[in-house]
């Protein structure tokens, strides 16, 4: 895998990646003119489309079939620099009719404990925690221990 960027101007950058151009700009407090997202944001998409797509896979496996899926993350960042996520909460929202609760908690967790490489990589500098709703009601909530150490950290 490789990924390249250019410097567009200010601090705009066209990514490519497999093919794919990736705009990618700074945050408006820091210079961006909203030309893309922010790195860190698109880190936060790959999580969410990582283990989403993990999701699906093994509920295709298992013949469940939600109408609709969203996955959404939500992160908090360290104060100081490098300025790290330190906790990550990813949202899973599934609807449907005749969902197997027991299987989608199962699909969830084998994505985020075994197959996700996205969130292997956040893991050891965020606190991972996830939520299920199946329409609309809060199934369950998980939080992952915290990690021994982050970056930065004494």
């Amino acid at each position: 895998m490789t990924s390249t960027v250019s410097w567009k101007d200010g601090m705009a950058f066209n990514g490519e990646l497999g093919g794919f151009d990736v705009p990618l700009d700074a945050d408006e407090k820091f210079g961006g003119v909203g030309y893309g997202p922010a790195p860190k944001g698109l880190m936060l998409t790959a999580l969410v489309g990582c283990t989403g797509m993990d999701v699906i896979a093994i509920l295709t496996k298992m013949k469940i079939a939600p109408t609709k899926f969203t996955v959404d993350a939500e992160a908090t960042l360290t104060s100081e620099h490098p300025k790290v996520f330190d906790q990550i909460r990813v949202i899973y929202r599934f609807e449907g009719e005749d969902l197997n609760e027991a299987k989608l908690q199962r699909a969830v967790q084998l994505s985020q404990e075994k197959y996700c490489g996205v969130s292997a990589m956040l893991r050891p500098i965020a606190q991972l925690s996830r939520s299920i709703y199946v329409n609309g009601s809060l199934l369950c909530v998980k939080d992952d221990p915290p990690p021994v150490v982050r970056p930065g950290a004494a």
